[in-house]
């Protein structure tokens, strides 16, 4: 297909009867359009206009080529009225993925402050694995991602990281609720509820009790991260969670959180994402930033 721009001038050209009128109406140097005529009637061997005395005249050839050139430029301009339409869409709506446990802790308030600045915008939030996250972004499914214990080959470049503090969940009432920290080895020997084997917080547990030579024996496992928080809150049991996690619930009084100190305990970073080599559009930028926000902490560019 011709440049868009060639298109143009031969349009411009054939309408106005002359290249210098129409390198007036295109604000266009005359040199210019003439050596890009002449360039393109050299390519196929035949004229574009007969040059009579003070107009040009397409010929049988131009005559061809400015329908296929009229044709072309309303297909352009329907493509380009697509993506425009495409554009306002994708701007209606930001679509995030995310994991259970900030799904239902952190990510609520983020989004109900972000509808009241934008009524009008969607928000959709997604629940995915891990090894589905990198791919929703590089297709275009979501615009950012917001989870805990990335790995660090993830394509993907990271917006902004924070700490992700874990600790013990109880209720409020529990008789080490009102301590400062606490220790693997403290809680060994109480009714635990844990994360299932194999998920990421249970695996940085398991890691530290080895390390530790400490055993956690389990009364309740699951691998939803809300059945903990509500099976804690009904005094079932202690559980552990990232701070994030439990964000709400502390908040109203109806859980406790108290930071594990343990040093064997591997810090977990709290990492949004989004689609490598593509900067975030405005409002998903200003959603990353509210999470940033709600997290307390300074953003760390990493």
């Amino acid at each position: 297909m011709l440049h868009s721009r060639m298109l143009r001038f031969l349009d411009e050209v054939e309408r106005a009867g002359s290249i210098r009128r129409a390198s007036t109406r295109l604000n266009v140097a005359s040199s210019s359009i003439n050596r890009q005529i002449i360039a393109l009637e050299q390519e196929i061997g035949m004229p574009l206009f007969e040059r009579l005395n003070n107009r040009l005249r397409l010929t049988e050839s131009g005559a061809l080529m400015i329908s296929h050139v009229r044709q072309t430029l309303q297909q352009h301009e329907h493509v380009r009225a697509r993506i425009e339409d495409l554009k306002r869409k994708r701007r209606s709506e930001v679509t995030v993925a995310t994991t259970s446990g900030l799904a239902a802790g952190l990510l609520p308030r983020v989004v109900a402050g972000f509808r009241l600045r934008h009524p009008d915008i969607k928000v959709a939030v997604r629940i995915l694995p891990m090894s589905q996250i990198a791919g929703s972004l590089a297709s275009g499914e979501t615009d950012l991602a917001v989870a805990t214990g990335l790995p660090d080959e993830m394509d993907v470049d990271v917006f902004a990281a924070t700490v992700s503090r874990i600790g013990a969940v109880m209720p409020i009432a529990h008789a080490l609720s009102e301590q400062a920290c606490i220790t693997l080895a403290q809680c060994q020997d109480l009714p635990l509820i844990l994360a299932d084997i194999g998920m990421p917080l249970r695996l940085i547990l398991d890691d530290a009790c080895l390390e530790a030579g400490i055993t956690l024996e389990p009364i309740i496992e699951s691998n939803s991260l809300e059945f903990l928080k509500r099976s804690a809150m009904l005094g079932l049991g202690v559980t552990f969670l990232h701070q994030l996690e439990v964000d709400e619930e502390v908040r109203r009084g109806d859980l406790r959180f108290v930071p594990l100190v343990d040093p064997l305990v591997a810090p977990s970073v709290l990492r949004i994402v989004h689609r490598p080599g593509a900067p975030l559009d405005a409002l998903p930028h200003e959603l990353a930033e509210a999470v940033v926000a709600a997290t307390g902490q300074d953003r760390d560019e990493a």
